[in-house]
């Protein structure tokens, strides 16, 4: 899988491990990932938290024939974080012929909870 010209890439986002049970990756918390006031963005949260669930769907399917895409995606952010390294852990809670849902849990260093997440990805047949 290409990263390059990606999200990905620009947010500095890892994989560590890509199996069709649990995908985890790791994001920095730098200035590619900060709000304004300094702190790691929510967004990059959902947006780590979204990458993995996506990549675990494409392992999931058979890529000749089917696009996976994110058609939903909530998050709770639980603590703030000013530097160093997330680490998103994702799993599937349900992997069907037309949707999947992962939760995917974000932790600090110490394995403090930053954020929990559950995305929703849509498999689509390629035409």
């Amino acid at each position: 899988m290409d990263m390059k010209n990606t999200l990905m890439e620009s947010l500095g986002i890892e994989v560590n491990t890509l199996e069709k049970d649990l995908v985890i990756m790791k994001m920095p918390v730098d200035e590619r990932t900060y709000q304004p006031a300094g702190y790691l963005h929510g967004g990059a949260n959902v947006a780590l938290a979204e990458t993995a669930a996506s990549i675990g769907s494409y392992v999931n399917v058979d890529s000749e024939k089917f696009n996976v895409f994110g058609i939903e995606i909530n998050a709770n952010h639980v603590k703030s974080k000013r530097e160093g390294i997330v680490t998103a852990k994702a799993i599937p809670l349900h992997k069907g012929k037309t949707t999947m849902v992962w939760e995917i849990k974000i932790v600090d260093e110490t394995n403090n909870l930053i954020c929990v997440s559950r995305c929703t990805i849509g498999i689509v047949a390629k035409k």
